[in-house]
């Protein structure tokens, strides 16, 4: 059998009905739309309607909250960045970061920036420069010798720190 051979079974295809054609299409006229009535004219869309009851979607409470703000993390995982370096593609003395993550293939660009997380172990010791990184992760670096480097805090968040941590009198 070749590809230029296949052609679909005779009947398997059926031309779609021309309706609205006159009488004798046998689909003229209406154009099986029946008589009068809002579905038998155009521009019409009944979906979720229910004769005027209340309809279901708003009987049932609206719950949740999509935040339009919230930062998009890549995240890239020790495993990982252990199987990048016994591979080569990062350097062990270099400093790893968001560009030599990329460079790597580990993270894509276009995010908000890079979070380090502690699936895996890592045996090398490693500057990581990332944007956001779990406790266990950074432990775990720390444990093999490493360190991990975080962005300083805003203004606005080491201000909220501070009111937090001090009690009011």
């Amino acid at each position: 059998m070749r590809l230029n051979t296949i052609s679909d079974i005779s009947g398997a295809r059926k031309p779609r009905r021309r309706v609205g054609r006159g009488i004798g299409s046998g689909k003229g006229k209406t154009a099986g739309r029946g008589h009068k009535g809002q579905k038998s004219r155009s521009g019409v869309a009944l979906k979720g309607f229910e004769g005027g009851q209340m309809p279901i979607y708003r009987r049932l409470p609206k719950r949740g909250f999509k935040n339009p703000f919230r930062k998009r993390f890549e995240v890239v995982n020790l495993d990982r960045l252990q199987t990048a370096l016994d591979a080569g593609k990062i350097g062990a003395g270099k400093p790893v970061d968001r560009a030599a993550l990329v460079t790597a293939g580990l993270v894509r660009p276009g995010r908000d920036g890079v979070r380090l997380l502690a699936r895996g172990k890592i045996k090398t010791a490693l500057t990581i420069e990332v944007d956001g990184a779990s406790k266990a992760a950074v432990a775990a670096v720390e444990q093999a010798g490493g360190k991990v480097v975080l962005p300083a805090k805003t203004a606005k968040t080491a201000k909220t720190a501070e009111t937090a941590e001090t009690p009011s009198s």
